[in-house]
């Protein structure tokens, strides 16, 4: 009698451990480059502000270091920190340092081999403003790749992949508002202007989401890969590695402020906690389970 209660115990925690969020079909994760933390609470963001009402959010997640793009991006969604993928520097094109783990693809495991494999049939895609994004996943997994001149053409262009195939899993990355950081600096008018600007962008694909019948059943993400100090970035100053972090729909606690420490690699784990993926024991991100419902 204690075997069969332990071996029914072990069965309830192997599906404890690989839950999947009831009712959730659809999951869209949007990628700000250089939106720091500190800009959510000064910026002309209605958008934004609404994701944080209705969902479970945090403005003191953290990059990874360095708190550059390349680096950060892949932590996002290899669920590791460069030490372990590999991606050590601003805009890595293969990675430095001789990764952990290589997938059948030839990199560090991410969100989107463990679908490809898991989810066989799964629709997923990336669509993204800067050209680097594009050596930070596996080209061969996803259905849809495509790199865009600018945040509006990649709005564009994810309304329309969403209209068209509902994607399971869609990754849209904008540019900005790094490059208004860059080139005439973080903190002032603006680059607020410019978080202003991607915004709207943002609520258009919200309004996407809705109009193609998937927001019952979808989780928004919104996060970034590092903030910004004077028209720079990549160092040790909170300004540069506190970043927003929020989840917002399906299965997700309202209105709530995430207390627990959150790291950019715990993005990778929650998501695939919300599909019911088995992560490889190389990811060190965790889920963030206080955010469900």
């Amino acid at each position: 009698m204690k075997k069969a209660r332990y071996l029914v115990l072990l069965l309830c925690m192997a599906f404890a451990a690989n839950a999947q969020v009831k009712g959730v079909k659809h999951v869209i994760l949007i990628g700000m480059d250089g939106l720091g933390a500190y800009a959510m609470e000064k910026a002309d963001n209605p958008v934004m502000k609404r994701m944080m009402a209705e969902g479970s959010w945090t403005l003191k997640a953290r990059s990874v270091l360095p708190s550059s793009s390349a680096v950060n991006w892949s932590s996002m969604i290899m669920g590791a920190g460069p030490e372990l993928h590999g991606f050590t520097e601003w805009g890595s094109k293969t990675p430095e340092l001789e990764p952990l783990e290589l997938d059948q693809y030839g990199l560090f495991p991410s969100l989107f081999t463990l679908l490809r494999e898991q989810k066989p049939n799964a629709e997923t895609g990336v669509i993204y403003s800067w050209g680097g994004i594009g050596y930070l996943f596996p080209k061969q997994a996803v259905n849809k790749d495509v790199n865009c001149p600018t945040d509006s053409a990649t709005t564009e262009t994810a309304i329309a992949y969403i209209k068209e195939k509902r994607p399971d899993f869609l990754f849209v990355h904008f540019d900005q508002p790094d490059g208004v950081g860059h080139e005439i600096g973080h903190n002032i008018p603006p680059y607020y202007e410019q978080v202003h600007k991607n915004d709207v962008l943002l609520g258009k694909i919200l309004q996407a989401v809705k109009d193609a019948g998937m927001w019952e059943n979808s989780v928004i993400i919104l996060s970034s890969d590092h903030g910004g100090i004077n028209k720079g970035h990549g160092g040790k100053t909170m300004v540069e590695m506190q970043i927003p972090w929020i989840f917002m729909g399906r299965g997700i606690k309202k209105n709530q402020e995430v207390k627990e420490s959150v790291m950019t690699y715990d993005t990778a784990a929650t998501i695939a906690y919300i599909f019911g993926l088995k992560t490889p024991q190389s990811w060190i991100g965790r889920t963030v389970k206080s955010i469900f419902k």
